[in-house]
């Protein structure tokens, strides 16, 4: 496959975190000729935020691969239904709900993760959302919780520049679920106290996901970027 004909990758970012967590990953892709895009997801509500990626991923011409970390993964679920341009979807250490279901409701048969506890809500709304306070990780409990397998000055970055979830996006039903109509590829994080292991490989092997498992923590792109792109390049070179 040459160069120009190689869809182009569309990272999208989940909670508590920005686009620039990806940075090793664009670097590592990049370098193997591939263009990649990293837009910034709202974190506002899963409708709205799906519609902005879908938006960027319309606009782009040509066969696009959707990559998706942790609520990322239910955004670009709900975001690729029914667009014809999009190759596949990859899934890192992310949530995959069905029509229905929400990031909560998915995960709820399987047991807490440590974020359950680590998590806090704000003392005032969510701005732009549906209702209700937005959500951050503790201080104390960020390390261990989002990114155990990281330098200790890196995660105090993360913590310090964390973007918050609005409580109403983990709790919104997906209305489309574009898993069902999509190759997909998922990665598990074995190490992973964000998302219950057990849920990943569940919502993997529900979707007929290519699954590889990758023993790091929820943030293993930022500790072992060269293993994670080179799984997305697998299924950048699969479609």
């Amino acid at each position: 496959m040459s160069n120009t004909s190689m869809p182009t990758v569309v990272l999208v970012h989940g909670a508590f975190a920005d686009a620039s967590g990806f940075a090793a990953i664009v670097r590592e892709l990049s370098s193997t000729g591939a263009t990649v895009l990293a837009p910034p997801n709202p974190l506002r509500g899963l409708g709205g935020d799906a519609a902005a990626v879908r938006a960027v991923v319309s606009a782009i011409d040509g066969p696009v691969l959707l990559v998706g970390h942790s609520y990322g993964g239910a955004v670009i679920s709900q975001a690729s239904a029914g667009l014809p341009n999009v190759a596949g979807l990859v899934y890192l250490a992310a949530f995959a709900p069905d029509v229905g279901e929400s990031c909560a409701s998915a995960t709820a048969p399987f047991p807490p993760s440590l974020l359950a506890t680590t998590v806090r809500p704000t003392a005032y709304d969510a701005p732009g959302a549906a209702g209700g306070p937005d959500l951050l990780i503790s201080r104390d409990g960020f390390r261990e919780t989002f990114c155990a397998d990281v330098p200790v000055d890196l995660s105090e970055v993360m913590f310090a520049t964390q973007r918050p979830l609005a409580a109403a996006a983990f709790t919104e039903n997906a209305t489309a679920a574009g898993w069902r109509e999509h190759r997909t590829w998922y990665q598990v994080a074995a190490r992973d106290q964000a998302i219950s292991p057990d849920a990943e490989r569940f919502m993997a092997e529900r979707m007929g996901a290519v699954v590889e498992e990758i023993d790091g923590s929820h943030t293993a792109f930022i500790s072992q970027p060269v293993r994670v792109a080179s799984f997305i390049a697998g299924a950048l070179a699969a479609v």
